[in-house]
């Protein structure tokens, strides 16, 4: 049997748009940025990197299939970086990088290390902050679309932020911050026509996550597995796939709100 290919000539989601991604390098981040090229978007790839290890680096993986990427190296953390993102049009902007050291150090809150702290506020928290101060600063002087749209800012945040966990009280902290941060921006840039979410990814096959010292224990890892009822762990295109449509005009009326896609995780 044979079967005759079709040329797609489905719409792209994202044609014609240009959006940032921090943390872009690996994981998630790299992700998103694939899928919003893979949707017509430009992209601007940012990290404090190009490359966490892959052979190639996400922005060159967007020029070798035909898209326009680039790469602006910055620390989330740095206002002057984060800044001079969006010194020009931005129709939208996703803060995915973030870091959890207690991934490696699981520590109970009366033994973290202030410094440790302050590493995770100033990335999960200051981090996504500044991103939303300057993206939001950028796109309500934009003229709005027809539809009154201005930007969507994409928050990453986690289930974490949503709920408590032993252990990873700087990560907890950091992540319930950024899914206020998500509620209270929103309020503010509505009436300017630009929306704010967050997504809550449950765990991910990611780097951070396969990495983290306690999934080196299959019983841990599997115990972890199956308290995502549908399907275990995500994967970093379930996020992507979330990421891509609250980035599209499909999305015309949601804000403030914190999405967790999680396989089920955090319904029981």
């Amino acid at each position: 049997m044979t079967f005759s290919t079709v040329p797609n000539s489905t719409p792209k989601r994202l044609e014609g748009k240009v959006a940032v991604v921090t943390g872009s390098a690996s994981g998630i981040g790299r992700a998103i940025a694939l899928a919003y090229h893979r949707e017509g978007c430009t992209v601007v790839c940012s990290d404090l990197g190009p490359s966490h290890g892959e052979d190639l680096q996400t922005h060159e993986v967007i020029t070798k299939e035909g898209g326009t990427a680039t790469f602006c190296k910055a620390d989330v953390s740095q206002a002057g970086d984060m800044e001079a993102l969006v010194q020009t049009a931005v129709d939208k902007f996703v803060n995915n990088a973030g870091i959890a050291p207690e991934a490696q150090r699981p520590t109970p809150v009366w033994d973290i290390e202030e410094s440790t702290w302050d590493q995770v506020s100033s990335i999960n928290s200051r981090g996504v902050f500044l991103g939303v101060k300057y993206a939001s600063r950028q796109m309500i002087k934009q003229t709005p679309l027809p539809n009154g749209n201005r930007g969507k800012i994409i928050n990453i945040a986690s289930i974490l932020g949503l709920r408590g966990n032993r252990m990873t009280a700087g990560y907890v902290s950091s992540k319930h911050s950024a899914v206020g941060l998500t509620k209270a921006a929103a309020m503010d840039c509505a009436p300017h026509g630009v929306q704010v979410n967050a997504i809550c990814p449950g765990f991910v096959e990611t780097p951070l996550i396969n990495d983290a010292a306690f999934m080196k224990d299959p019983m841990i890892r599997g115990a972890l597995s199956a308290k995502h009822p549908f399907g275990g762990l995500g994967k970093p295109e379930d996020i992507a796939n979330a990421a891509v449509f609250l980035a599209s005009d499909e999305n015309s009326w949601m804000t403030g709100a914190a999405m967790a896609v999680d396989g089920g995780y955090t319904c029981q």
